[in-house]
């Protein structure tokens, strides 16, 4: 049976664009995930909702155990594996309890600053070269932040800080994922996101754990955690066929979704400050993406 890391397909035009739809896809099964979570936040704790969502993963981690077998455990940075677990669940937690009192367009627009946060903890943890241009963009992407949050304004529920923070432990998510990146293949690592998720999310769950209390309940969570695993399932299939830097402006699509559900199920839709901050911050990661792509000569 080859190496897990020699199964990784060798990107090609054709490969990109698949790769591209795969992304697109994943991020639209997001979309209705956050949707699902901000609906079930009316009746259940977030950590309940998040060891659902957790468990969709889970399941489709043991199909790829069975498909690849033991094998894919095989890590020489476990501590470095299950802190990028416990991240990618505090991360999932705090945006969560956000949703609670957040608008869901508002919660994933604030949210896109976390690519700016992965560009400045690369520069500081792994002394990635960032230079004049990137490091202005990062600005301009942190005051499109602040016109979003717009703090000390009370226009938007002080909650938003929570989506800040859920950013911040995802940007260093993101640069564990990198360190991992050259000794650990990628469902490697995916397994063990979702092993240690699993585990650290079901300690508190004992505490907060209530019996769904109707039919329409168990419905959203069950699609809940199906739709979860099938957009993480989706994206590891697009990062197999496509580069990291070239599907990165399709997360911004997030916010169409967001808008959508958020004025279809819950009335709301983004004001004017929240859209140019938007703008902004989409405009500045665009850029990003775009110089980093012409340093790397790609």
């Amino acid at each position: 049976m080859p190496g897990l890391h020699s199964q990784r397909i060798t990107p090609t035009r054709q490969n990109s664009k698949h790769g591209i739809l795969l992304m697109l896809a994943g991020l639209f099964m997001f979309g209705v995930t956050d949707m699902q979570a901000k609906l079930l936040t009316e009746s259940l704790h977030p950590v309940q909702i998040i060891w659902f969502r957790q468990i969709g993963l889970l399941i489709g981690v043991l199909v790829l155990l069975c498909w690849h077998g033991l094998a894919i455990l095989k890590t020489s940075n476990l501590l470095l594996q299950l802190g990028r677990g416990t991240l990618a669940i505090c991360s999932a937690l705090l945006f969560v309890f956000a949703l609670r009192y957040v608008a869901l367009a508002d919660a994933v627009a604030a949210s896109f600053i976390a690519p700016f946060l992965v560009t400045l903890l690369g520069a500081l943890v792994l002394g990635e070269k960032i230079g004049a241009k990137r490091w202005s963009a990062i600005v301009i992407g942190f005051i499109g932040a602040v016109i979003i949050v717009r703090p000390g304004m009370g226009v938007i529920h002080p909650a938003v800080m929570l989506v800040v923070l859920a950013a911040f432990f995802y940007a260093l998510r993101q640069v564990v994922g990198r360190l991992l990146a050259d000794s650990d293949a990628t469902l490697t690592t995916i397994s063990y996101t979702a092993i240690a998720g699993s585990i650290i999310i079901s300690v508190p769950l004992v505490f907060v754990w209530q019996w769904p209390e109707s039919h329409a309940i168990w419905l959203l969570l069950t699609t809940l955690a199906i739709s979860g695993a099938l957009g993480e399932i989706l994206i590891i299939k697009a990062l197999e066929l496509t580069e990291a830097s070239a599907l990165a402006p399709t997360h911004y699509t997030l916010i169409l979704w967001a808008t959508f559900y958020g004025y279809v199920v819950f009335d709301q839709l983004p004001d004017r400050w929240t859209l140019l901050g938007t703008g902004i911050i989409v405009a500045a990661g665009i850029y990003t993406w775009h110089r980093h792509r012409q340093l790397a000569g790609t």
